[in-house]
Protein backbone atom coordinates (compact mmCIF):
# COMPACT_ATOMS: atom_id res chain seq x y z
CA UNK A 1 0.00 0.00 0.00
CA UNK A 2 1.52 3.23 -1.13
CA UNK A 3 1.06 6.38 0.92
CA UNK A 4 -0.42 9.25 -1.03
CA UNK A 5 1.53 12.47 -0.68
CA UNK A 6 -0.21 15.81 -0.76
CA UNK A 7 1.63 18.95 -1.69
CA UNK A 8 0.79 22.14 0.17
CA UNK A 9 1.89 25.60 -0.75
CA UNK A 10 3.46 27.29 2.22
CA UNK A 11 2.77 31.02 2.68
CA UNK A 12 5.59 33.39 2.00
CA UNK A 13 7.54 33.85 5.20
CA UNK A 14 8.23 37.40 6.25
CA UNK A 15 11.04 38.61 8.48
CA UNK A 16 10.12 39.34 12.07
CA UNK A 17 10.26 42.57 14.00
CA UNK A 18 11.12 45.90 12.45
CA UNK A 19 12.59 44.23 9.37
CA UNK A 20 9.24 42.51 8.78
CA UNK A 21 7.37 45.80 8.93
CA UNK A 22 9.79 47.42 6.50
CA UNK A 23 9.65 44.44 4.12
CA UNK A 24 5.84 44.39 4.23
CA UNK A 25 5.23 48.09 3.66
CA UNK A 26 8.00 48.55 1.14
CA UNK A 27 6.12 46.37 -1.34
CA UNK A 28 2.79 47.57 -2.68
CA UNK A 29 2.23 43.97 -3.86
CA UNK A 30 1.83 42.88 -0.25
CA UNK A 31 0.45 45.98 1.43
CA UNK A 32 -2.01 47.28 -1.18
CA UNK A 33 -2.54 44.39 -3.62
CA UNK A 34 -0.94 46.02 -6.68
CA UNK A 35 -2.31 49.49 -5.86
CA UNK A 36 0.38 52.09 -6.70
CA UNK A 37 1.91 53.83 -3.72
CA UNK A 38 0.95 57.26 -5.06
CA UNK A 39 -2.74 56.37 -5.25
CA UNK A 40 -2.72 54.68 -1.84
CA UNK A 41 -1.04 57.66 -0.21
CA UNK A 42 -3.51 60.04 -1.87
CA UNK A 43 -6.42 58.06 -0.44
CA UNK A 44 -4.82 58.20 3.01
CA UNK A 45 -4.31 61.95 2.65
CA UNK A 46 -7.91 62.46 1.53
CA UNK A 47 -9.14 60.41 4.48
CA UNK A 48 -7.24 62.64 6.90
CA UNK A 49 -8.56 65.72 5.09
CA UNK A 50 -12.09 64.36 5.43
CA UNK A 51 -11.67 64.32 9.20
CA UNK A 52 -10.46 67.93 9.18
CA UNK A 53 -13.29 69.26 7.02
CA UNK A 54 -15.80 67.23 9.04
CA UNK A 55 -14.49 68.78 12.25
CA UNK A 56 -14.80 72.27 10.73
CA UNK A 57 -18.38 71.72 9.56
CA UNK A 58 -19.48 70.04 12.79
CA UNK A 59 -17.95 72.91 14.78
CA UNK A 60 -19.76 75.38 12.55
CA UNK A 61 -23.12 73.67 13.06
CA UNK A 62 -22.55 73.43 16.82
CA UNK A 63 -21.68 77.13 17.08
CA UNK A 64 -24.60 78.21 14.94
CA UNK A 65 -27.14 76.20 16.95
CA UNK A 66 -25.74 77.26 20.32
CA UNK A 67 -25.14 80.98 19.81
CA UNK A 68 -27.63 83.39 21.37
CA UNK A 69 -26.89 86.20 18.92
CA UNK A 70 -28.81 86.32 15.62
CA UNK A 71 -27.02 84.53 12.77
CA UNK A 72 -26.70 86.58 9.56
CA UNK A 73 -28.93 85.48 6.70
CA UNK A 74 -26.60 84.05 3.98
CA UNK A 75 -29.06 85.06 1.26
CA UNK A 76 -28.59 88.69 2.29
CA UNK A 77 -24.92 88.59 3.25
CA UNK A 78 -23.79 86.96 0.00
CA UNK A 79 -26.14 88.84 -2.31
CA UNK A 80 -24.96 91.10 -5.13
CA UNK A 81 -26.66 94.05 -6.78
CA UNK A 82 -26.66 93.60 -10.56
CA UNK A 83 -28.47 95.94 -12.97
CA UNK A 84 -30.27 97.53 -10.06
CA UNK A 85 -31.58 94.21 -8.71
CA UNK A 86 -30.62 92.54 -5.43
CA UNK A 87 -29.79 88.92 -6.35
CA UNK A 88 -29.13 86.50 -3.46
CA UNK A 89 -26.27 83.97 -3.68
CA UNK A 90 -25.61 84.75 -7.36
CA UNK A 91 -21.83 84.71 -6.92
CA UNK A 92 -21.94 81.49 -4.90
CA UNK A 93 -24.08 79.85 -7.59
CA UNK A 94 -21.57 80.79 -10.28
CA UNK A 95 -18.67 79.53 -8.15
CA UNK A 96 -20.45 76.21 -7.60
CA UNK A 97 -21.25 75.79 -11.29
CA UNK A 98 -17.66 76.53 -12.30
CA UNK A 99 -16.13 74.13 -9.78
CA UNK A 100 -18.55 71.28 -10.45
CA UNK A 101 -17.99 71.70 -14.19
CA UNK A 102 -14.26 71.25 -13.62
CA UNK A 103 -14.95 67.76 -12.26
CA UNK A 104 -16.24 66.77 -15.70
CA UNK A 105 -13.13 67.98 -17.50
CA UNK A 106 -10.94 66.29 -14.88
CA UNK A 107 -12.71 62.95 -15.39
CA UNK A 108 -12.24 63.26 -19.15
CA UNK A 109 -8.55 64.06 -18.62
CA UNK A 110 -8.13 60.81 -16.69
CA UNK A 111 -9.86 58.86 -19.46
CA UNK A 112 -7.73 60.29 -22.26
CA UNK A 113 -4.65 59.99 -20.07
CA UNK A 114 -4.97 56.23 -19.83
CA UNK A 115 -5.53 56.19 -23.57
CA UNK A 116 -2.12 57.95 -23.78
CA UNK A 117 -3.59 60.85 -25.74
CA UNK A 118 -1.16 63.50 -24.59
CA UNK A 119 -2.62 66.44 -26.46
CA UNK A 120 -6.23 66.01 -25.30
CA UNK A 121 -5.13 65.20 -21.75
CA UNK A 122 -3.00 68.33 -21.67
CA UNK A 123 -5.87 70.50 -22.93
CA UNK A 124 -8.36 69.04 -20.45
CA UNK A 125 -5.98 69.50 -17.52
CA UNK A 126 -5.48 73.13 -18.49
CA UNK A 127 -9.25 73.65 -18.81
CA UNK A 128 -9.70 72.17 -15.35
CA UNK A 129 -7.07 74.55 -13.98
CA UNK A 130 -8.69 77.43 -15.89
CA UNK A 131 -11.99 76.66 -14.16
CA UNK A 132 -10.39 76.36 -10.73
CA UNK A 133 -8.53 79.68 -10.95
CA UNK A 134 -11.67 81.86 -11.39
CA UNK A 135 -13.21 80.05 -8.42
CA UNK A 136 -10.32 81.22 -6.25
CA UNK A 137 -10.64 84.72 -7.72
CA UNK A 138 -14.35 84.89 -6.93
CA UNK A 139 -13.67 83.63 -3.44
CA UNK A 140 -11.08 86.40 -2.99
CA UNK A 141 -13.69 88.93 -4.13
CA UNK A 142 -16.14 87.47 -1.62
CA UNK A 143 -13.58 87.83 1.15
CA UNK A 144 -12.74 91.44 0.24
CA UNK A 145 -16.46 92.34 0.13
CA UNK A 146 -17.10 90.99 3.63
CA UNK A 147 -13.92 92.57 5.00
CA UNK A 148 -15.05 95.94 3.65
CA UNK A 149 -18.37 95.42 5.41
CA UNK A 150 -16.56 94.92 8.72
CA UNK A 151 -16.57 91.13 9.05
CA UNK A 152 -13.54 89.83 10.93
CA UNK A 153 -12.55 86.44 12.41
CA UNK A 154 -13.14 87.94 15.86
CA UNK A 155 -16.21 90.07 15.12
CA UNK A 156 -19.18 90.64 12.89
CA UNK A 157 -21.32 93.82 12.73
CA UNK A 158 -24.21 91.87 11.16
CA UNK A 159 -24.84 89.49 14.06
CA UNK A 160 -23.09 86.59 15.74
CA UNK A 161 -19.34 87.08 16.06
CA UNK A 162 -18.73 83.40 15.27
CA UNK A 163 -19.94 83.98 11.72
CA UNK A 164 -16.68 85.63 10.70
CA UNK A 165 -14.41 83.00 12.22
CA UNK A 166 -16.45 80.17 10.70
CA UNK A 167 -16.54 81.78 7.27
CA UNK A 168 -12.84 82.61 7.01
CA UNK A 169 -11.74 79.27 8.49
CA UNK A 170 -13.88 77.00 6.32
CA UNK A 171 -13.74 78.86 3.01
CA UNK A 172 -10.08 79.77 3.50
CA UNK A 173 -9.05 76.17 4.11
CA UNK A 174 -11.01 75.01 1.08
CA UNK A 175 -9.71 77.85 -1.10
CA UNK A 176 -6.16 76.87 -0.18
CA UNK A 177 -6.87 73.35 -1.42
CA UNK A 178 -8.23 74.68 -4.72
CA UNK A 179 -5.23 76.98 -5.19
CA UNK A 180 -2.79 74.13 -4.58
CA UNK A 181 -4.80 71.95 -6.95
CA UNK A 182 -4.61 74.54 -9.74
CA UNK A 183 -0.82 74.71 -9.40
CA UNK A 184 -0.45 70.93 -9.48
CA UNK A 185 -2.82 70.63 -12.46
CA UNK A 186 -0.58 72.96 -14.45
CA UNK A 187 2.54 71.03 -13.43
CA UNK A 188 1.01 67.68 -14.42
CA UNK A 189 -0.29 69.15 -17.71
CA UNK A 190 3.20 70.33 -18.64
CA UNK A 191 4.68 66.95 -17.78
CA UNK A 192 2.06 65.20 -19.91
CA UNK A 193 2.79 67.44 -22.90
CA UNK A 194 6.57 66.99 -22.59
CA UNK A 195 6.19 63.21 -22.42
CA UNK A 196 7.64 62.86 -18.93
CA UNK A 197 5.05 60.22 -18.04
CA UNK A 198 5.90 58.19 -21.14
CA UNK A 199 9.66 58.16 -20.55
CA UNK A 200 9.68 58.29 -16.72
CA UNK A 201 12.02 61.25 -16.63
CA UNK A 202 13.43 61.94 -13.16
CA UNK A 203 11.56 64.68 -11.38
CA UNK A 204 8.51 65.68 -9.45
CA UNK A 205 5.15 63.94 -10.14
CA UNK A 206 6.39 61.57 -12.83
CA UNK A 207 5.33 58.08 -11.76
CA UNK A 208 5.99 54.80 -13.53
CA UNK A 209 7.14 54.64 -17.13
CA UNK A 210 4.34 54.75 -19.67
CA UNK A 211 1.68 54.98 -16.98
CA UNK A 212 -0.66 57.96 -16.56
CA UNK A 213 -1.69 57.09 -13.03
CA UNK A 214 -0.40 60.51 -11.94
CA UNK A 215 -3.32 62.09 -13.81
CA UNK A 216 -5.73 59.82 -11.95
CA UNK A 217 -4.12 60.68 -8.61
CA UNK A 218 -4.54 64.35 -9.43
CA UNK A 219 -8.14 63.58 -10.34
CA UNK A 220 -8.78 62.00 -6.93
CA UNK A 221 -7.62 65.16 -5.23
CA UNK A 222 -9.65 67.44 -7.49
CA UNK A 223 -12.87 65.44 -7.15
CA UNK A 224 -12.45 65.49 -3.38
CA UNK A 225 -12.10 69.28 -3.38
CA UNK A 226 -15.25 69.57 -5.50
CA UNK A 227 -17.18 67.21 -3.22
CA UNK A 228 -16.19 69.14 -0.11
CA UNK A 229 -17.47 72.34 -1.70
CA UNK A 230 -20.90 70.72 -2.14
CA UNK A 231 -21.10 70.21 1.63
CA UNK A 232 -19.82 73.72 2.35
CA UNK A 233 -22.37 75.14 -0.09
CA UNK A 234 -25.20 73.18 1.52
CA UNK A 235 -24.33 73.78 5.18
CA UNK A 236 -22.91 77.30 5.09
CA UNK A 237 -24.73 79.10 2.28
CA UNK A 238 -28.11 77.34 2.08
CA UNK A 239 -28.78 76.75 5.78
Amino acid sequence: MQATSTSTVEPLALPEGVQGIVADWSSDQRAFKKVPWGKAMMWIFLLSDTFIFSAFLISYMTVRMSTTDPWPNPSEVFALTLFGKHIPLILIAIMTFVLISSSGTMAMAVKFGYEKNKKITFILLLITAALGAPFVGMQAFEWSKLIEEGVRPWGNPMGAAQFGSSFFMITGFHGTHVSIGVIFLIIVAIKVLRGDLDHQRPGFLTGRKGNYEMVEIMGLYWHFVDLVWVFIFAFFYLW
